[in-house]
């Protein structure tokens, strides 16, 4: 029968006991094992842990379970451990962040100036410059803005927050004109202009720099599904950042008419509260005012139906060239609306050109292999 060694705190204490039990000194047990007597008294004294092979070896002459002896060696020591270690109260924020951030993204991208991957500490340091906080568990605070993603009226997730703030940290570094809400109404006025050819668009990062809106065109995150935001600096600096998620020119439209409504009507000034379900409310509200005006930008949806219900069921490549010449709105804008009233999402695609090689020159852009110099 083996003895019995779970009531002991530690194996140096239960091998004492069983010595003693034998009559047994240090000095017999090392002449027994064939090993220096120091040896045996750092066992004794829990300075030595005690291997597999010495815990069979001590199974067979001690009378003891190996798997007891182990046991308890693997409690000792995690009690030591325990002992020593000191509590981190940024572990659970730290965990969190490294898990629902693309950290590596952000690295390459160099939003974070970081050289080696597996530097904790400097990304913490950087995290916390990036988002503007003291500590880690702020960095999932709300910031002030209003959005176009994907689960519009949802709270900000982390992704989306970084980008965010990646936004608002290149706009604090542009020069603009002052704004005003005349000066916000002047420029949408001023942009519609633009709407039949899609090399006018280089045009609107100066009408609205020149209007006091900062315009930002920064790549999205990967898995953020960001399209546009509007935040401000303060109560008369607005910022549009885009993310040109989807590069045509009727996304573009619709997403940048979107931002210019929460700019006129100063939302994205208060910051989300979480967990409220009037914020959340409101937000509903605030995306349907902005949505409501995207839509009736380029042609309202009064003249937008009339021409689909003359022309449905059978839509043309002559009726889209027509219907673009009498409203002199580029082709590629009313065959979104179209493909969007419809649900055929395959007609008339060649008309949906992308637009970012003809914006991101006249732009303030970050992403696609350019950096954008930050100075701090």
């Amino acid at each position: 029968m083996k003895n019995d060694i779970s009531h002991y705190r530690s194996p140096g204490q239960a091998l004492t006991q069983l010595l003693q039990d034998k009559g047994w000194t240090g000095r017999v047990l090392a002449g027994i094992l064939q090993i220096d007597e120091s040896g045996v008294n750092r066992l004794l004294q829990d300075k030595k842990s005690i291997t597999p092979t010495l815990a069979l070896t001590l199974e067979d002459l001690l009378q003891v379970s190996a798997e007891e002896l182990l046991i308890l060696q693997s409690k000792h020591e995690l009690a030591k451990a325990r002992l020593k270690a000191m509590p981190d109260p940024q572990l659970e924020h730290r965990a969190k962040l490294f898990s629902q951030l693309p950290i590596v993204d952000m690295i390459n991208r160099s939003w974070l100036d970081v050289e080696n991957k597996k530097d904790f500490n400097r990304i913490e340091v950087e995290l916390k410059k990036l988002f503007r906080v003291e500590t880690l568990d702020e960095i999932l605070s709300p910031i002030a803005h209003s959005a176009k993603k994907t689960n519009a009226t949802n709270l900000a997730e982390p992704t989306q927050l970084a980008w965010i703030n990646h936004v608002k940290r290149i706009a604090e570094e542009m020069i603009v004109a002052p704004y005003s809400e005349s000066k916000g109404k002047a420029a949408v006025a001023e942009l519609k202009n633009l709407l039949y050819s899609a090399e006018e668009i280089r045009k609107v990062p100066r009408i609205l720099s020149e209007h006091g809106i900062r315009f930002v065109i920064v790549e999205h995150l990967k898995g953020s599904k960001m399209d546009g935001v509007c935040l401000w600096l303060d109560d008369n600096s607005p910022v549009i950042g885009m993310s040109l998620r989807f590069d045509r020119i009727d996304n573009f439209w619709f997403v940048l008419r979107h931002e210019l409504e929460h700019v006129l009507q100063g939302h994205g000034k208060d910051c989300p509260k979480v967990d409220n379900d009037l914020q959340l409310e409101v937000m509903d509200i605030e995306e349907e005012i902005a949505n409501q005006a995207s839509i009736n930008f380029a042609i309202s949806e009064q003249k937008m139906n009339s021409f689909i219900a003359r022309k449905t069921p059978f839509f043309s490549e002559a009726h889209i060239i027509g219907f673009s010449e009498a409203t002199k709105v580029h082709p590629g804008i009313i065959a979104g609306k179209l493909q969007h009233h419809t649900k055929k999402y395959n007609i008339f695609r060649k008309h949906l050109v992308p637009i970012r090689h003809i914006i991101s020159p006249s732009a303030t852009v970050d992403g696609w292999g350019d950096v954008y110099p930050l100075e701090n």
